[in-house]
């Protein structure tokens, strides 16, 4: 007798159509003989197209493009998270993981370390920007690809690995042992003093951890003598909702509206109140916002604006004012399902339109904002500030009280250089022949350190033996003398202290940032306004 065959595809379709037909029958999903029929018309053609097109399907992705299509009809930000995805994305959202402590990058078929993570146990062995590991378990490293790399190094806390290091400057590699622990995944990874008044922070996302790693920030530069501060958010997507009102709420004075959402299921329209603990609200502070800034980051510059608390200056932010909730599926997927919007404290919807899908998903990539008409703006709805009453406006994302168009955008020649990778090479080898940490101060460093005429020099001979880097001519480089000064100089910085040091040279020519720092008259003002508020009432 002959065995029916059952196509895969048929018992994905049939437990898919079940569960729905099961959560019909329920009550989970409101029954109507419209969906049901649709949802049989769904299975005819999920076996049909295992049945008769011309090329084998898989089941498993066909199903999940119909799910990722249900979504699509709904709004841009409800998304379907793949197994895979999602251990990853919980991964960076919890803010930590367990391995060695090192980001990288395949150069020249090798493992190169970009920088060991502080307080890991790479740092801890002393693993520098540079070294090359050369060997894993024993046997060469050499032309593993990414996932490779970190499936060998990645794991358990207390397990070991034994890896095998070459050094610039060195003769011999050498063998060391690393037991993996919990590496921190920071959302807070910069924070320095620009002068000896002003403070810079920089936020990346919004992690379980970043309310406490801004904590520490703030905390230790005000140690160091902090009088006002540049809190940067731009190209910060976002992240958790508790994590941007905490954020908020070391600004903000207690009992103040921070965001406020409005929803339709019960519990999705709440308001979000700053709490009465320690909050930095009288020194100047400035928020840098760019087009990248979204979500969690429009609720902090929203916050700050609305309350007049601080400046906000960039450019106008991406306008993602959704709030999604977070479903785990029983396969280890996850649904993230819009429930509600965020409203600032004045009232302003954050979301944007997303009428035309193409054009919203691509605002975070234009340069500026020049090509928004004045007429435009002032067409858009007007609301006041809660303590001075300045004029804001709503429409979507947060308009800064100060637009500063100027961003870096290097020319042929420079992206050309960055995209080769010869200062990080070169300040490698450079460090290794002519620097001597224990001899230099960091900050005197990153303020004062200009790379000789001899090391331009060397640096002209090592680029003609790069290879790709033949159709830069001698001219080329005489002309961009200073970028690669400032750019070696930035990958010393990284080699000798670490990322912290690399952006504090990298933000030296910043032209956003160093415009924002010319209005810190303006914020003082605003700084002093807001210490009164509440004093009289």
């Amino acid at each position: 007798m002959a065995r029916l065959r059952v196509p895969a595809l048929v018992v994905v379709a049939a437990v898919a159509i079940g569960f729905l037909m099961g959560s019909l029958m329920s009550g989970q999903v409101q029954a109507s003989s419209a969906l049901t029929s649709k949802l049989h018309v769904f299975n005819e053609i999920l076996t049909y197209a295992d049945k008769f097109y011309v090329e084998e399907v898989d089941a498993v992705e066909l199903v999940e493009g119909a799910i990722a299509g249900l979504l699509e009809e709904l709004d841009p930000h409800s998304t379907y998270v793949r197994p895979k995805d999602y251990e990853q994305m919980t991964e960076r959202n919890t803010g930590e993981y367990e391995g060695i402590g090192i980001s990288f990058e395949i150069r020249e078929g090798w493992i190169t370390v970009i920088t060991a993570i502080e307080g890991g146990p790479s740092a801890h062995l002393g693993i520098r920007p540079g070294d090359r590991i050369v060997g894993i378990e024993g046997e060469s490293a050499k032309d593993l690809v990414s996932e490779e790399v970190i499936a060998k190094l990645k794991g358990p806390k207390g397990t070991d690995v034994d890896i095998t290091v070459e050094r610039p400057g060195a003769n011999n590699t050498f063998d060391l042992t690393i037991r993996r622990d919990r590496i921190p995944i920071y959302s807070v990874p910069y924070h320095f003093m620009l002068d000896d008044e002003t403070g810079y922070i920089r936020a990346t996302r919004f992690s379980a951890t970043t309310s406490e790693e801004l904590e520490a920030a703030l905390r230790d530069l005000e140690s160091q003598g902090m009088q006002k501060l540049v809190f940067d958010l731009r190209n910060n997507s976002g992240g958790y909702l508790n994590q941007a009102i905490e954020v908020s709420d070391r600004f903000i004075k207690g009992d103040e509206v921070i965001v406020y959402t409005k929803g339709r299921i019960k519990g999705s329209s709440q308001y979000y109140y700053s709490s009465n603990g320690v909050t930095r609200s009288k020194f100047p502070l400035i928020c840098l916002v760019n087009h990248g800034s979204a979500s969690a980051s429009e609720i902090v510059s929203g916050a700050i604006q609305d309350h007049d608390r601080g400046l906000v200056i960039g450019q106008t932010t991406f306008g993602k004012g959704l709030v999604q909730r977070q479903y785990s599926l029983r396969d280890g997927s996850a649904l993230l399902l819009t429930v509600a919007r965020y409203y600032t404290p004045s009232g302003r919807l954050i979301q944007r339109s997303y009428e035309d899908r193409d054009e919203y998903l691509e605002y975070f990539r234009r340069l500026n904002d020049g090509d928004i008409d004045e007429s435009e703006i002032e067409a858009r709805p007007e609301f006041k500030t809660l303590n001075e009453e300045r004029t804001v406006y709503g429409g979507g994302g947060i308009t800064p009280d100060i637009l500063v168009e100027d961003v870096y955008d290097p020319n042929e020649i420079q992206t050309k250089l960055e995209q080769l990778r010869v200062f990080f090479e070169f300040a490698n080898d450079y460090a290794a022949r002519n620097l001597d940490k224990a001899t230099l101060v960091q900050r005197d460093f990153v303020t004062n350190f200009e790379l000789p005429e001899a090391g331009f020099k060397e640096f002209k001979k090592f680029i003609k033996d790069v290879e790709g880097a033949e159709e830069l001519t001698q001219e080329d480089i005489e002309n961009e003398r200073e970028y690669i000064k400032l750019g070696v100089k930035r990958e010393l910085a990284g080699n000798l202290w670490g990322l912290n040091a690399r952006y504090q040279v990298f933000v030296q020519e910043d032209p956003q940032l160093q415009k924002a720092l010319t209005h810190f008259n303006e914020a003082e003002n605003m700084a002093r306004l807001y210490a009164k508020v509440g004093i009289d009432e």
